[in-house]
């Protein structure tokens, strides 16, 4: 899912912090795999909540294109889904947002001819704290980093070969989270 670009600006790179830990698993709590990175959706939402400047809003389904399509959704949990609860939307890549917690309630809103639900946007950085593993930490800033390249560059090519943004500064560089 993508949402307009931040004219004014500039992602920033992140840096691996050496003191990272993975967010702890308690017992009872919900995860997000996707391949490498598993999201503890737990922790995660009750950051959410505690930090109280996450604010709902409604996002059309057209914006999630494959969200709640997934062949491995219980048909009972989809069916009893609570559509006033918000979904949760991690930026995965600079201004793209991907579902990473609602699978059921997006496919009850689709079968239901619901046109928006509403999500909370967790934007990078502050996702990457609920990361479960330290390999999925690096992976993911590596990941992270490579799409802040691609966007200079492309910006860079568009301007015959000067970037539109400067590069981040050093100051501008250190971005990191432990935990919460």
């Amino acid at each position: 899912m993508t949402s307009p670009p931040r004219p004014n600006s500039v992602p920033l790179r992140l840096k691996v912090d050496p003191l990272f830990r993975p967010c702890e698993a308690r017992e009872g709590d919900e995860f997000y795999p996707n391949g490498l990175f598993e999201f503890n959706i737990t922790r995660l939402l009750n950051h959410i909540v505690a930090v109280s400047r996450f604010q709902a809003e409604l996002v059309g389904l057209r914006d999630m294109p494959y969200a709640g399509t997934g062949a491995n959704l219980n048909e009972l949990t989809i069916g009893t889904a609570d559509l006033s609860r918000p979904v949760i939307l991690a930026e995965i890549a600079p201004g793209q947002y991907n579902l990473i917690d609602g699978h059921h309630r997006a496919a009850r809103a689709r079968r239901e001819g619901i046109q928006s639900i509403p999500a909370y946007r967790v934007p990078c950085p502050e996702h990457v704290a609920f990361l479960t593993s330290s390999r999925a930490y690096v992976t993911y800033i590596e990941y992270w980093n490579s799409k802040i390249d691609d966007l200079l560059g492309s910006r860079r090519s568009r301007r015959g070969g000067r970037s539109a943004y400067p590069r981040p500064t050093a100051s501008q560089n250190i971005m990191q989270r432990t935990s919460s």
